[in-house]
Order: C-alpha cells, then structure tokens, then sequence
C-alpha cells in the first residue's frame, strides 16, 4: 500500500485539496479560501493590522477544521502552486525541482510577517509587501498546522506520488 497524498492549491478564489488514497477515487475537497479572496475580504490595511490578522486566523482555521475528519493520518502533503514555492524560496529553501519547506519554516515566516504587520518595514525581513502573500502564508500555515503536517514537497507542475 502506499502513503496516501493529499494535493493543496491556493488559489486566488479557492483552495482545493486532492486527497489520494490507493484503491479509492479521489476526494476533491474546495474550500472557501483564496488568496485574493482572503485578502480581500479581511485585510483592509498594507500590511493587515494584528486585528485583521487575528480575525483572517479564526476565519481560515474555522474552514480548515471542517475537512479534518477527510484527512487520512500519515498522508504526504504535496503543491504545484508558484506561490507556495515562491514562498518555500522566500523561507529559505533552495530553488529545486522538487522543494520541501518544513512546518517549522514556515511558522518562522509566518513569525517574520508577524514582525512587519506590527511596524517593521517588509523589506528588512525579505518579505513581499503584499496582502495576498500574507493571505497564502496564512492558508498554508493553518493547513499544515491544524492538520498535522511537517512538511510540504512544492513540485513542477506535473503532480507525481
């Protein structure tokens, strides 16, 4: 048998997750979450405020959890989207085929995001200034947290298992 995968997009509208389990069909699962669409729908300030944050966190962890239960345990966690390896490469992982950008990674990012939505200039931490970044980083943050994931393989656009 082989480890199950479950394949995450975020896109600008809507997330999707692919969960791929051998022997069964693939579960789509979408999710009301996008980068733009979070962006825009939480995040009135350049960068958000930590009020807008806390408000985007609830918001995306909310919609994360209700899909727990469709996660099968010890599945890998795979992701073709350029952003997210935009992301990988902005957290320090080395431009590659195939990336893996750890949870531990991404949550010092995330912590680096932390530091410019309460007054630091994004550039000093190497950080893009807009909000669908912050949007995206927040997504893929919550995703791997809430449902357990260590690490994310970012690769081309073919998906392969």
């Amino acid at each position: 048998m082989t480890t199950p995968a479950v394949l995450l997009h975020i896109g600008h509208e809507e997330t999707q997750i692919v969960v791929r389990n051998s022997g069964a069909e693939d579960k789509v699962l979408p999710l009301t979450l996008g980068s733009q669409l979070t962006s825009v729908g939480y995040f009135s300030h350049t960068p958000p405020t930590p009020d807008e944050m806390e408000t985007a966190i609830m918001v995306v962890e909310d919609e994360i959890i209700r899909i727990r239960h469709d996660i099968p345990a010890g599945a890998a966690l795979f992701c073709t989207d350029n952003d997210v390896r935009a992301l990988a490469r902005i957290a320090g992982v080395a431009e590659n085929e195939v990336m893996t950008l750890s949870l531990d990674a991404v949550e010092r990012t995330f912590d680096r995001l932390a530091l410019v939505i309460n007054g630091r200039p994004a550039h000093f931490e190497g950080l893009p200034d807009g909000n669908d970044f912050a949007a995206t980083l927040l997504i893929l943050r919550e995703f791997m947290h809430h449902l357990q994931f260590a690490e994310i393989t970012v690769q081309g656009t073919k998906f392969e298992m």
